[in-house]
């Protein structure tokens, strides 16, 4: 059969058609040069646009309004001016194109060798608590793909993982605190020690973030903080962890940090807290911070059970009612906070009754303070006396009524020694310097959700206040100003912070250093 020829439009098209793509192409390029100009523009406008998205998000709540108000003023003034709104749009054209350039990435697009190599390990190592045998298509398999199993990661400037985005599958048990403890102690061996890692379960996404934390502030001295009447700064944490941030001043410039604010007085869920610690690790320090801050609004009673004389600075200040050391005067000290106690709460109920306000001498807050009661109560026991500790059930379970707020600094070694009341009461939580995992869930109540290095800097620890989240805490640097090894900033700064003395200066001796820094 003789072959039929081929149509006319198949036989010769094939080169109409790649003429046709060859003008295509040629208008395509001949209309983005003519056009660049216009694209660079809207590039760098989609840019700005998501970078003020992005600070506008990265700004607190309570900034907000000022922030807007701020945006208002400019817009107004530039509308206001000659040739202002062409003069913006020229400015705004202008910062968009240059915006919206292209750039060349000097950056490699994916990990190195070495990285690999490190995300490979990583992978291996967790296919044991990852898998099993009876999964048809393992995500975690010996030589499987890892890309799968780390969508995302990042490494800083060592090569180690800064942040690491990890997928398991449905059926590991994430909701067992024993599972994902094996699993953090894991990361945390694999991606590097000396770090402090911070893991975010989705249980219901089946993924896991592994963040590496910045080190906390140490540097931030004792100073007057912007915060309400019943507002106590314990330290400063995480940006991510609150929402709210504090104007600091660091020498000469200043910062905005986000703090741990502990709410006392009336409306408290948590009116009394305990601070556990090894000695060294910053209790006495974040206690004399209190102290210092309760002062602006209250009076306050200190009670030293360790008899070093840490709080020799707040003896005979206006508000100081007594700063005790021996059996005999903790004990008188406690029993009239308990005695001022019941005081307060029958007046207001007397008042209250009446139909009139409550007393103005039962609205000043009170102050009780305590650093390792456990030391009088041993003295007390050898004594034959009963433990100060008694006189605590009082203020600890009606302080809050009465505007009355105790703060116990312990030991670790004896905090079996606290009483049912102190640990019963004390909902508001501190724990400072190194401890383990089991120490900090014995005192917090929750685990962290970071891996405590093993050196830590004084002051440095977690906080957590009633059912709230475990946070890291760093304490403002508040020591004793008459002590030699405190630098003279940290000398000074407590010393501007010190109530008037009402005590005579010859009744009441001060060392000799603190007198000349005090004049």
């Amino acid at each position: 059969m003789a072959r039929r020829p081929l149509p006319r439009i198949l036989s010769n098209g094939s080169a109409q058609i790649a003429r046709s793509r060859e003008l295509a192409r040629t208008a395509a390029d001949s209309a983005t040069d003519v056009l660049h100009p216009l694209i660079t523009v809207t590039r760098g406008l989609r840019r700005l646009a998501a970078a003020g998205g992005r600070k506008w998000a990265a700004t607190p709540k309570d900034r907000r309004g000022p922030l807007l108000f701020l945006v208002a003023s400019v817009i107004l003034v530039v509308a206001l001016v000659p040739y202002g709104p062409l003069l913006a749009a020229i400015t705004l054209m202008a910062a968009a194109a240059w915006t919206g350039r292209q750039q060349a990435s000097s950056e490699p697009t994916g990990p190195d060798e070495a990285q690999i190599q490190r995300l490979r390990s990583l992978y291996d190592a967790l296919v044991p608590y990852f898998s099993v045998a009876e999964d048809p298509a393992p995500l975690y398999a010996h030589g499987g793909d890892w890309e799968k199993a780390f969508p995302t990661h990042d490494f800083d400037d060592d090569g180690r993982v800064s942040r690491l985005l990890i997928r398991y599958p449905a059926y590991f048990t994430d909701g067992e605190a024993e599972s994902r403890a094996r699993i953090e102690q894991l990361l945390h061996a694999k991606s590097g020690r000396g770090r402090e890692y911070h893991f975010d379960w989705d249980e219901e996404g089946n993924e896991l973030t592994v963040t590496v934390l910045p080190p906390l502030p140490t540097d931030i001295a004792a100073q007057r903080f912007v915060t309400s009447p019943g507002e106590t700064v314990l330290g400063f944490t995480d940006p991510a962890d609150v929402q709210r941030t504090l104007p600091l001043t660091y020498g000469e410039e200043q910062r905005d940090v986000p703090p741990v604010v502990w709410r006392t007085g009336i409306r408290s869920t948590e009116p009394h807290l305990l601070i556990a610690g090894h000695p060294g690790s910053g209790t006495t320090t974040l206690v004399r911070s209190i102290a210092l801050q309760a002062l602006q609004y209250g009076d306050v009673v200190i009670v030293e059970g360790g008899g070093t004389g840490e709080y020799a600075c707040l003896t005979g200040r206006a508000g100081v009612l007594a700063v005790e050391s021996g059996l005999a005067g903790a004990l008188a000290s406690l029993e009239w906070a308990a005695n001022e106690t019941e005081r307060r709460l029958i007046s207001a109920n007397r008042a209250r009754q009446a139909g009139h306000p409550a007393p103005d001498d039962t609205k000043n807050p009170l102050w009780i303070l305590l650093d390792r009661p456990s030391a009088l109560g041993h003295f007390a026991a050898a004594d034959g006396r009963n433990d100060p500790q008694a006189l605590l059930q009082v203020p600890l379970r009606h302080g809050r009524a009465a505007g009355v707020t105790v703060v116990i600094a312990e030991q670790f070694e004896d905090l079996e020694a606290l009483s049912e009341a102190v640990q019963q009461h004390t909902r508001a939580r501190a724990v400072l310097g190194p401890a383990s995992p089991v120490q900090l869930e014995a005192v917090l109540g929750a685990p962290p959700h970071t891996t405590p290095t093993r050196e830590v800097p004084p002051g440095r620890g977690y906080a957590r206040l009633g059912a709230g989240p475990v946070l890291r805490l760093q304490v403002p640097a508040t020591p004793d100003p008459y002590d030699d090894a405190t630098s003279e900033t940290h000398r000074r700064a407590v010393l501007d912070l010190l109530p008037e003395r009402t005590t005579p200066a010859e009744a009441e001796p001060i060392p000799a250093e603190a007198a000349v820094a005090e004049g």
